[in-house]
């Protein structure tokens, strides 16, 4: 399998960054932040739904353009370069995938086209430790007549304030589940908090919540295999976000040793920043290949797509971590200041970095499968 972009894809990403360019500037985000850490620009999110880029993982069957999970990559790779806050991670790239994975036909009649059409907002509630581990879900589902029990707590539940609805993942009797809970239902408990890349997370408690038995995603597929196929893909495509900020503080840090003068020379042409620019420039060309690889490997149903989703979130943690250091470092002491973009990139870095688990979970979950 060549990895090379489709003309489709190419035009899509084309499109994208032009849209973005427009749109969706760091001016954009500052405003947005300074305007009470505000979530994202309506706008905004018109655009994107105009543009169609929450249906283009949407089965045909519900409306959607099937596009695949390589032409979404191809546009969170372009908000990473600008930073652009939207809905499009949290009900797109996390919800919608949930439930297309799931086997509830009557739920995904119902919200899938819901939620390409922008009319409502989800949230995924997984997290529950200080570290991130699937594996270990306490929260519980129990049946009680026609009806389930919800009882647990949720981190970092990305856009948890703005959701109309979260998908929450429970232990049903040692099984992995599935729930669609509406977020006005009694017993939830929202606590929002602004982390450093002002991005906004809920902590999330479930008391006692009751849910119909028909809000259950998952009928007959198995919930492990399920979560499994959703940490592949969501982990591919938060790694496709982490190309784009890369590229971005790369290109960003390179124009201003370009410009920056000291003793009456450019520092660019200072040869141990030489030496730094070219490592992360070969550094930010396989992260390339990485992605991709790991993109097409989800659309064309590979079997080492776990193996790639985890190897793409690894190494661009890695990677973006090394390029947002580094531009600080070139960047020198301008670069902490609020008068520089670049302080958002490594903020936003931090954050990312710890979404759907850092490199050591998922340098273990390699491990794990080679045999180690």
């Amino acid at each position: 399998m060549p990895l090379i972009l489709t003309d489709e894809e190419k035009m899509l990403k084309e499109a994208a960054n032009e849209f973005l360019a427009s749109n969706s500037s760091l001016k954009s985000f500052r405003k947005l932040r300074d305007n009470n850490y505000q979530s994202f620009d309506q706008d905004l999110w018109k655009g994107m739904i105009e543009m169609g880029w929450t249906a283009l993982t949407i089965p045909e069957a519900y409306g959607g353009l099937d596009f695949g999970y390589t032409g979404l990559g191809q546009i969170l790779e372009e908000t990473g370069k600008t930073l652009a806050k939207s809905p499009l991670i949290s009900s797109i790239l996390f919800s919608a995938t949930a439930i297309r994975l799931c086997d509830n036909e009557n739920l995904k009649s119902k919200w899938l086209p819901e939620l390409m059409k922008g009319n409502i907002l989800m949230a995924l509630a997984l997290d529950e430790k200080a570290h991130f581990d699937p594996n270990n879900i306490n929260s519980t589902a129990k049946l009680s007549g026609n009806k389930y029990v919800i009882n647990g707590k949720k981190k970092m539940v990305l856009d948890g304030s703005n959701a109309d609805y979260f998908i929450v993942v429970v232990n049903e009797a040692n099984m992995t589940s599935f729930f669609l809970i509406d977020v006005k239902s009694k017993g939830i408990e929202i606590k929002s908090d602004i982390l450093m890349d002002t991005g906004e997370y809920s902590s999330v408690v479930f008391n006692k919540v009751s849910v119909a038995s028909e809000n259950k995603l998952n009928i007959k597929t198995n919930g492990d295999s399920i979560l499994q196929s959703l940490l592949n893909i969501t982990s591919a495509g938060l790694a496709s976000e982490m190309l784009g900020s890369m590229q971005a503080a790369f290109e960003k840090t390179m124009d201003y040793i370009k410009e920056r003068e000291q003793f009456g020379n450019k520092i660019g042409k200072n040869q141990s920043l030489q030496h730094r620019a070219a490592l992360l420039f070969c550094e930010i060309e396989l992260c390339k290949s990485i992605v991709l690889k790991a993109l097409k490997a989800i659309d064309n149903d590979e079997t080492k797509k776990i193996e790639f989703s985890h190897l793409a979130k690894a190494k661009l943690g890695e990677v973006l971590k090394l390029t947002t250091n580094e531009a600080i470092q070139m960047h020198g002491g301008i670069g902490v200041t609020d008068d520089a973009d670049i302080g958002f990139y490594l903020k936003r870095a931090r954050v990312i970095q710890h979404l759907m688990g850092d490199k050591n979970y998922h340098l273990n979950c390699i491990a794990k499968i080679k045999g180690y």
